[in-house]
């Protein structure tokens, strides 16, 4: 068949049509949608991961490639992925969002440097941070559980399912936990900034009244070397005999 049907091999259309969910969930995802994973190793990734898929869940694609339906299908399986990988990508927002609030109280807000992971200009800060969470979330085996995620998003959607709107409403709401996680984040060092600025600004608001308790306190010191001083002005001023006196006789030369 040469025309607009199934031209190709249906376990090939098959994986095609399971990679779109899968590669547009690890173009959104954290970590697997880092510059610095190559594209050909990026589909090669997801091309192994829909052989996983279409091995364990069934799936059937679009009876053609090329129709209306199937244009409908291939977006709301980019539209799942995006969703699932867009919720991971809030998380991984709060350390940027902490480290903004973190960098204006201790005077680095105009640190940033260009991060290799994302290629976007972030706090210098910030960067420390998520590298700290993207080790955590490797150790903890999150790229697994993200794996996992997806191929059970199958079973949950299957092929062909739109997204709710009441679940695209929650992912949007989800947004908020990203600004809610960057304050609690940065709340400890938050709150010893803040009592620190408290403490030296009652300082330099005290600052005139110690310095008249401190003369005060150091009068008799200052005093007692004033005296010192006097004697040595007055031994300096003093006039010495010339040494051409002799004897209380005058000089002949």
């Amino acid at each position: 068949m040469m025309g607009f049907g199934l031209s190709i091999e249906p376990q090939l259309w098959t994986l095609l049509f399971a990679m779109v969910r899968i590669g547009a969930a690890f173009v959104a995802a954290p970590v697997f949608s880092a510059i610095a994973i190559p594209l050909p190793a990026r589909i090669a990734l997801t091309g192994a991961i829909g052989i996983l898929v279409i091995n364990t869940t069934h799936i059937t694609p679009p009876a053609e490639i090329f129709s209306l339906t199937t244009m409908l299908a291939v977006a709301a399986e980019a539209l799942i992925g995006l969703a699932i990988g867009f919720v991971l990508q809030i998380a991984f927002s709060a350390p940027l969002i902490a480290s903004e609030v973190i960098g204006m109280s201790m005077g680095l807000g105009f640190a940033n440097a260009v991060d290799p992971t994302s290629g976007h200009s972030t706090p210098a800060l910030g960067q420390f941070l998520s590298l700290l969470l993207t080790l955590l979330f490797l150790a903890v085996e999150g790229h697994l559980v993200l794996v996992d995620l997806v191929v059970r998003s199958y079973e949950a959607m299957p092929p062909g399912a739109w997204v709710a709107p009441e679940r695209l409403l929650s992912i949007a709401l989800f947004g908020g936990y990203a600004f809610l996680a960057g304050l609690l984040l940065a709340l400890p060092v938050g709150f010893l900034l803040l009592c620190l600025n408290v403490v030296v600004g009652m300082l330099s608001r005290a600052a005139p009244a110690m310095g008249v308790v401190a003369i005060l306190l150091a009068l008799p010191a200052m005093g007692d070397y004033l005296l010192v001083i006097i004697r040595e002005a007055r031994a300096g001023s003093r006039p010495r005999p010339s040494r051409g006196w002799r004897a209380g006789r005058p000089r002949t030369d």
